[in-house]
């Protein structure tokens, strides 16, 4: 199956020559990338990958780029984090749809990973709620890289605690 993703990276400042770097990725195996390039010091890879899984896309890609760029230090892998407006988007609803949705269903609807203006959540915990309730067309292969996106992402935050203070929240967050 075909899956598309994004992954951005933080370029290390002795290691940032672009045409250099487009051209060892494509060498790496990431010549089903288009590599944005807008923001200094910053790379971003949208995939269109094919695999027997979107986790094992994703994991081949960070290989690779992590194969071709050493230095690079992952920022984010997409979609992930999103508000209202993107969640609508990839549901085929409007935004308002969505904001009614979240406010008549409060008690239940995912918990956004960040509460204000805007509020953000995770992909994956908003399609599968939408999915739970039936109605919608949401399709497989998206909630798949949504899902995989997201473990990245959290793998990536848990990497980077002390494993104490990691073991330690563990029994206060269950």
């Amino acid at each position: 199956m075909e899956y598309e993703f994004t992954l951005k990276y933080q370029l290390a400042a002795d290691d940032c020559d672009l045409d250099e770097i487009v051209e060892r990725l494509a060498e790496a195996g990431c010549d089903d990338a288009t590599v944005g390039i807008g923001q200094p010091g910053r790379i971003a890879l949208v995939f269109v990958r094919e695999d027997s899984s979107a986790f094992g896309a994703l994991m081949s890609a960070l290989e690779e780029v992590k194969s071709a760029v050493p230095s690079a230090r992952l920022v984010e892998a997409a979609p992930d984090f999103v508000g209202l407006t993107d969640v609508a988007d990839v549901a085929g609803v409007s935004r308002q749809n969505m904001r009614k949705l979240m406010l008549s269903h409060a008690a239940d609807f995912p918990i956004p990973v960040h509460e204000g203006n805007p509020s953000v959540w995770h992909l994956w915990d908003v399609l599968a709620w939408l999915n739970t309730r039936g109605g919608y067309d949401i399709k497989t292969h998206v909630l798949e890289v949504a899902k995989s996106a997201k473990q990245v992402n959290l793998a990536k935050e848990a990497r980077e605690l002390e494993p104490q203070v990691s073991s330690q929240l563990e029994d206060l967050i269950a």
